[in-house]
């Protein structure tokens, strides 16, 4: 990933995080959030009565966004089954948060060095829990907790973009006989033709994942989600690469403007929830990939995303959403979490402060073309 140079508080980035290993992670906090309900009279409102939803929110958790597929259709989970899942979980922790072997080798010549090390990672340290019960998974439909299938159109697009990766050379293999420039011969636009050909993450337009949505999503770190309100908008501030997404209330959509990376959001109040209807995103572009399973999803220009805000208590929102693409899925897909507030702040996000890794990327792909054709190495 190319986020060079990330600001990340030190109590958090150093905590040891529970992490699963194929498997759900679950921890059991001291107390479980989104459990219960408090009367409406409870919660802040804003001099017109509307439900208050301004606050910072840490939305990291270790339930992931899609469930597991050895849980099947299974929602919840039991305490005793989330306390067992948490001690293989913790001891993955320790052994992650380990010191590196100071006499260690260095890696093979093209050998994968890694990404961040554990201290920089902070997703969370504790599952979600709704209505008293633990969740499996953050999409609650379909009830297998995934995605549902692509159609045809949608499952070729998808095709067309995983195409657009490859891996990079066996390290084993003889230097003069790697095969690193991959993509040579390739119809088409190549991966590495344009710094405009790689992913927004990486060249830190927008965040990678989905962390200003919408929908909103919990990534592995920069989990803070900063809400202010008024009586004619909704502003949600990603703490990941600062996305901001205003969000007007009342009126109608926008289509002046032309198709936008986050969309076009409006809302509307029904009573102590407040709906967000977003369309008008830029076709192709999908902010919903994901590190992982969805790292090569694509949508239309008919993706439309529901959002619904309500406030559990004075300190908890509840989050739901659904997705609709009618062009790349076969069905809309839906889900639920809550955001806690946090007394932390929004640290800042610098991502091109010093960032040569894109200048690199471009270069390092130039020098393995010629090197492909050559049939030489540089090394």
């Amino acid at each position: 990933m190319n986020h060079a140079v990330q600001y990340v508080r030190p109590e958090r980035g150093a905590r040891l995080l529970a992490i699963a290993v194929a498997a759900l992670v679950v921890v059991l906090p001291a107390v479980a959030l989104g459990a219960s309900s408090s009367s409406t009279s409870d919660i802040p409102r804003t001099p017109s009565g509307k439900p208050d939803l301004s606050g910072t929110y840490d939305v990291a958790t270790l339930t992931p966004t899609y469930r597991p597929e050895a849980l099947g259709d299974q929602l919840e989970l039991s305490d005793e089954q989330a306390a067992a899942i948490a001690q293989r979980a913790q001891a993955t922790a320790e052994f992650m948060a380990r010191n590196s072997d100071p006499n260690r080798e260095a890696p093979p010549v093209g050998g994968n060095v890694g990404g961040y090390n554990y201290f920089w990672l902070d997703p969370g340290s504790s599952a979600i829990k709704l209505d008293g019960k633990w969740r499996t998974s953050i999409v609650t439909d379909p009830p297998n907790g995934r995605m549902p299938p692509f159609t045809e159109h949608g499952a070729k697009l998808t095709q067309d973009r995983m195409d657009m990766w490859g891996r990079n050379a066996d390290p084993a293999k003889n230097l003069a006989d790697r095969s690193d420039a991959w993509w040579i011969g390739r119809a088409g636009t190549g991966p590495y033709d344009s710094a405009e050909m790689r992913p927004m993450g990486e060249r830190c337009v927008l965040g990678f994942g989905s962390p200003a949505g919408p929908p909103v999503l919990p990534v592995v770190y920069n989990n803070l989600k900063r809400v202010i309100q008024t009586e004619d908008a909704v502003m949600i501030m990603a703490e990941m690469i600062h996305d901001v997404r205003v969000i007007r209330i009342g009126g109608e959509h926008d289509e002046s403007g032309g198709p936008r990376w986050l969309g076009d959001s409006v809302g509307h109040w029904e009573g102590d929830t407040l709906v967000v209807e977003t369309r008008g995103f830029k076709p192709g572009f999908s902010p919903l990939s994901t590190p992982g399973l969805r790292q090569n999803l694509m949508t239309s220009d008919q993706l439309r995303v529901t959002e619904r805000f309500s406030r559990i208590d004075e300190k908890t929102l509840h989050y739901s959403f659904t997705v609709e693409d009618p062009k790349i899925w076969t069905a809309p897909w839906s889900g639920e979490y809550p955001w806690p507030a946090t007394d932390e702040k929004v640290f800042e996000y610098a991502c091109h402060e010093g960032n040569y890794a894109m200048g690199n990327i471009l270069r390092g792909a130039r020098l393995a073309e010629r090197e492909a054709r050559s049939g030489s190495s540089s090394q």
